[in-house]
């Protein structure tokens, strides 16, 4: 099975109060799972991070095989493609947890997209994020 994930984190304040939105579909475009988790305390691209492998693990979940990852964060897609260095150490492990989901697929793809085209993962985060203000 296919699906294509969206994600999103986010952080107010940074670091700030901070949470991971979901977005999963198949093929043709439904929505079979969307979420939202708050993640305490930690910076933007922490929760980005924490969004991606939430979803990859999600998708080994839900069954799927091949999947079709974006998210808005340009890092996260940048260094998970192996085009920039991971220099931070929590950034570091958290790499390392996505890297090692994604060996799991038999097909990934890595896209960066502008944050107009990821606005049903933002509006997860922002809606656990209004639940905690």
């Amino acid at each position: 099975m296919h699906v294509n994930l969206y994600t999103d984190g986010g952080a107010r304040g940074n670091p700030g109060p901070a949470a991971l939105g979901v977005v999963i579909k198949d093929e043709a475009g439904k929505v079979i799972k969307h979420y939202g988790s708050y993640l305490g305390e930690c910076s933007n691209n922490v929760a980005e991070y924490q969004a991606i492998v939430s979803g990859l693990r999600t998708g080994l979940e839900l069954g799927a095989t091949s999947i079709d990852c974006y998210a808005d964060s340009k890092l996260v897609i940048e260094q998970l493609k192996r085009n920039w260095k991971v220099k931070h150490p929590d950034m570091q492990t958290l790499f390392v947890q996505a890297w090692n989901l994604m060996q799991k697929y038999e097909k990934v793809t890595l896209t960066h997209i502008r944050r107009e085209k990821n606005t049903e993962a933002d509006a997860e985060v922002n809606i656990i994020l209004d639940r905690k203000a």
